[in-house]
């Protein structure tokens, strides 16, 4: 299976691939089944006809150098291409390769005479392989879908008549026509008044998402009603879906440490069999009186096809690959299979409330402002300040006070972190924000904000506190699944937020959160992640993945809410959840257990059947064909055991 040279994503390098100790591709590619098992099937055709000729029909012309020849040519199809393989990674370096093994104890087996053996432990070997390879092009579908999802061509207006084109040919400004039923070939601004698509290549949801004048489409997208059009806002290399498709194809280059730990020990394990296969042939010589050297080989090339460590080297890698391909069809993207294994063992799930539990959309709810001050007038510097600020409390302002006064004159603009925004109008100063602004400017005020629970946008102009504006954003319909399947999978769970803490612990207590901490900097964010760290345990935490960058860089590992809205977010996070539900949060975590739990079953698998299978060849009591069993029978098996993650419902 090809693996991506990178340790990290990077664009630079995403095509770049070398093999590792396993060192050909089990990628199917374009063959048709037929046409992958017809070596096998020539081979095991003249097999069985050799074996009948052998012990039932028994002709006397079956004999000498007639049936040698009758197995080689059976040996031939199946045998030539990993004496091949053997022989070309020898050349690299990689001397103790399966294929080595697999080599040394068939040519051993046509040695000692056991023709229909050495024919059938390659023609097992090789049935193997083909199931492995259909294995991993069953494992990349989704990858695969996801590349279908971006159509080579598009049809663009040229002096308002259409014209089809190359999509990587489009520049940014111009205009695509998409027809119902066609996929949008590159990331742009909706110009038609209304159009409804399909998003499920991006987001894994089925439900139809209906876009506005104005509003992003993404490539990949599906128009589903009438003639659309679309002003193109990015070149092709640059879409969303391209930067998604560069990190699931990157996603394989950051190993988890199981896989690691496999690969490494493939490398020790493997040439420690073959010398003690070399053992097991000479040294009874010295011990047992009545030493028969072709007996000693033939236990000894039984140990080596029973010890080949592909059922571990392919299932592994195969049992993540499954997992990321099961996140990627759910609409979630891991950056690594280690953060399968991270977020498997997570014991704390730290999240923020706006955006992710929230539907993150504010509504201006109560003008509470002082009789002394022109409310209108007011209001109308506030929403001209806000329009400064890409906070959606800006958005709701705007939305409650409608367009922006350009003749206000702003000066000295300033964003004050945590706190809210500052500026001069007409000589005098213009504070908005939460009420740690008013304290951090001495601004004297008459109420108590904690005993109002709604988001609470304090207002003070030449230096006194003229009031304050109340907002409200309401809590997403599957928040509350989410806090109790994480509660189910013995997550405890935690809200921090820049909001003020009557909201949060409002949020916290309707939905059953476990701690919640509002009125937080950035910084004590950091500090509260810190406290839970220093207990040793693993922390998952969700956010935006921009404004929460310190955090994420932080925690074990950091998911990003509704990551097709932002490139950052795609930069910053580990996991990216492509739409805004939170109950991905855990799907997520049960894709990782369910990954871990496959691999660990494969380890436990192959290890035990080759231990015992490995002490009885050495003692004699087992041939050939039990030694295919315990390689091609538990390698199927555990092959078959990893693509089960494909078929689960999470």
């Amino acid at each position: 299976m090809e693996e991506c040279c990178s340790t990290k994503p990077q664009k630079e390098n995403h095509h770049n691939h070398e093999g590792h100790d396993h060192d050909h591709s089990h990628d199917a590619g374009d063959q048709s089944t037929f046409q992958m098992f017809l070596p096998a099937i020539i081979s095991f055709v003249l097999l069985i006809t050799g074996i009948a000729l052998d012990h039932y029909i028994k002709p006397d012309w079956f004999t000498g150098w007639i049936r040698v020849v009758w197995y080689l040519i059976a040996y031939i199809p199946v045998g030539l291409p990993v004496l091949k393989e053997a022989y070309e990674s020898i050349l690299k370096g990689d001397v103790f390769s399966e294929f080595f093994l697999m080599g040394i104890a068939t040519v051993g087996a046509f040695a000692i005479g056991e023709y229909p053996e050495g024919v059938a432990v390659m023609l097992f070997y090789s049935v193997g392989e083909v199931f492995q390879a259909m294995a991993v092009t069953r494992a990349k579908s989704n990858i695969k879908s996801l590349l279908d999802q971006r159509p080579d061509e598009v049809t663009i207006l040229k002096d308002g008549k259409p014209q089809t084109v190359k999509a990587e040919k489009v520049n940014i400004g111009e205009i695509i026509q998409l027809k119902s039923g066609e996929k949008l070939g590159l990331d742009g601004g909706l110009l038609s008044e209304t159009a409804s698509f399909n998003t499920a290549a991006l987001t894994g949801e089925s439900k139809p998402d209906t876009k506005t004048k104005g509003e992003t489409v993404l490539a990949g997208m599906i128009n589903l009603n009438t003639v659309s059009q679309v002003k193109v806002t990015t070149a092709y290399k640059d879409s969303k879906l391209s930067k998604i498709l560069e990190l699931v194809q990157n996603a394989t280059a950051q190993k988890a440490p199981t896989e690691l730990f496999i690969r490494k020990f493939a490398k020790i394990y493997t040439p420690i069999v073959v010398f003690l296969a070399i053992g097991i042939t000479l040294l009874p010589y010295f011990f047992v009186e009545d030493y028969q050297f072709k007996t000693w080989l033939y236990r000894a090339l039984v140990f080596l096809v029973i010890s080949c460590p592909c059922a571990l080297v392919i299932s592994i890698p195969l049992g993540y690959f499954g997992g990321i391909g099961a996140g990627s069809r759910n609409g979630i993207l891991f950056k690594g299979s280690n953060f399968l294994d991270v977020l498997a063992n997570a014991q704390n799930v730290v999240m923020d409330k706006t955006g992710t539990m929230t539907e993150g959309v504010f509504k201006v709810q109560e003008v509470n402002f002082k009789n002394e001050f022109n409310k209108v007038e007011i209001l109308k510097f506030v929403n001209a300040l806000e329009s400064k600020s890409s906070h959606p409390v800006a958005t709701a302002i705007h939305e409650y006070v409608g367009e922006i006064d350009h003749s206000v004159q702003l000066e000295n603009v300033e964003e004050i972190a945590g706190h809210g925004l500052k500026a001069t109008i007409n000589g005098k100063e213009l504070l908005v924000g939460n009420f740690k602004l008013m304290d951090k400017f001495n601004i004297n005020y008459d109420i108590k904000p904690e005993n109002i629970v709604y988001t609470l946008i304090a207002v003070a102009y030449d230096q006194k506190f003229v009031g304050y504006l109340t907002i409200a954003d309401s809590i997403k319909p599957d928040a509350q699944l989410t806090i109790n399947k994480l509660t189910s999978l013995n997550v405890k769970t935690t809200m921090l937020s820049g909001d003020k803490t009557s909201v949060v612990k409002y949020v916290a207590e309707t939905l059953g959160i476990q701690n919640a901490y509002g009125d937080l900097l950035p910084e004590d964010k950091v500090n509260k992640v810190k406290e839970i760290k220093a207990k040793n345990q693993m922390v998952a935490f969700v956010g935006d993945g921009v404004n929460d960058a310190p955090v994420v860089a932080l925690s074990d590992v950091g998911i990003a809410m509704g990551g097709l809205g932002s490139d950052a977010t795609i930069e910053t996070a580990d996991v990216v959840i492509q739409d805004d539900m939170p109950s991905k949060i855990p799907m997520a975590i049960n894709i990782g257990k369910q990954t871990k739990k496959i691999v660990w079953q494969n380890i436990i698998l192959a290890f035990a059947v080759k231990a015992v299978v490995l002490i009885l060849g050495a003692g004699g009591l087992a041939t050939m064909w039990e030694a295919v069993f315990a390689d091609v029978g538990v390698a199927l098996l555990a092959i078959l055991n990893a693509v089960r993650i494909q078929r689960m419902k999470f």
